[in-house]
């Protein structure tokens, strides 16, 4: 058994290669071999918003609080609220931030396979995110 207490985790900024605007990251957790899952809470300032992006065991988001905005390539822009989860296959071609006018939070669940959990793609331009 492992308990990680409140607080343990540093806070870090979502660094500005992957996202838009002010992005707060909060690791959660992050599983020992044989486990592959890891988890973070991602708390996006109104506006702010991932790169594309692909994992490659698919990602699940659990929104916690606020309203915000995801897209997997080729669908519309969707609108997410708090407690809606949102299941992206692997390998699809994503993002997803905050709403325009209000903050969003989310948990973000997946895993790893080799090193990696996730590939991140060009960002998502103001008229992607406009929908």
């Amino acid at each position: 058994m492992k308990i990680t207490r409140a607080g343990t985790n540093a806070s870090t900024a979502g660094n500005p290669e992957y996202f838009t605007g002010t992005v707060r990251l909060d690791p959660l957790f992050a599983a020992t071999e044989p486990g592959r899952a890891v988890g973070a809470h991602v708390t996006f300032e109104p506006g702010a918003r991932t790169a594309w992006h692909t994992h490659p065991a698919g990602q699940t988001l659990i929104v916690t609080f606020g309203r915000g905005r995801v897209q997997r390539e080729g669908g519309p822009v969707e609108e997410i609220r708090q407690g809606d989860v949102i299941w992206f296959d692997a390998g699809e071609r994503h993002w997803h931030g905050a709403a325009p006018d209000t903050a969003m939070s989310h948990i973000a669940i997946q895993e790893k396979i080799g090193d990696s959990a996730v590939t991140w793609l060009e960002p998502v331009t103001d008229a992607e995110y406009a929908g």
